[in-house]
């Protein structure tokens, strides 16, 4: 069981709340994820055929709960600090303990809150924590070669660039080829 600091539910930034989602969260989640879908639709997996449904949702929420209390996956969504606007979400998932202290992180943005620094913003926030509250020592993210945009967001928040993997996720229904990055604990901060 991780301490009780690392069960933090809401980060925050100068223009950000990151925090758990809630039941209450759905219908903002779905209006955006479905306004945005074909933004969306070309960097993640494949949605299943009820996406964007209540049935969805309460599945997701089910799966993200298990994942923070068993200390393998947190997931947050980030709003707009002064609006409570959703503008997106952002992960550490994939936690590895033991000698490897390391996690994946992920994200997504709505297609209007992207090219407007929001996702460094999180991105910098969701590393300070996972690197200090959860205590890891490496977190990893990988992209397509191709989404110029999420790597200059790894780029700026201080991940380094350290291979390619052929076929690594299942990308809208085709295995598809990542360039995959870290970044450490002791790295310089951006």
């Amino acid at each position: 069981m991780i301490p009780l600091p690392a069960r933090e539910t809401a980060l925050t930034t100068q223009r950000l709340l990151i925090r758990a989602p809630e039941r209450a969260d759905y219908s903002d989640w779905a209006i955006g994820r479905r306004i945005s879908r074909l933004h969306l639709e070309r960097w993640e997996p494949r949605w299943p055929g009820d996406a964007l449904s209540r049935e969805d949702w309460n599945r997701r929420l089910k799966a993200w709960r298990t994942g923070w209390r068993n200390d393998r996956a947190y997931v947050y969504l980030i709003f707009d600090r002064l609006n409570q606007a959703l503008l997106g979400g952002i992960s550490v998932t994939n936690v590895r303990r033991g000698p490897a202290q390391s996690a994946s992180v992920g994200y997504w943005l709505l297609a209007d809150a992207t090219g407007s620094g929001i996702m460094v913003e999180s991105l910098n926030r969701i590393s300070r924590w996972g690197f200090e509250t959860l205590g890891l020592a490496r977190l990893e993210a990988g992209t397509l070669p191709e989404n110029a945009k999420s790597r200059n967001v790894l780029e700026r928040c201080g991940f380094i660039e350290e291979g390619f993997a052929k076929r690594y996720l299942e990308i809208n229904g085709a295995r598809r080829d990542h360039v995959l990055y870290a970044r450490l604990r002791d790295d310089p901060a951006p």
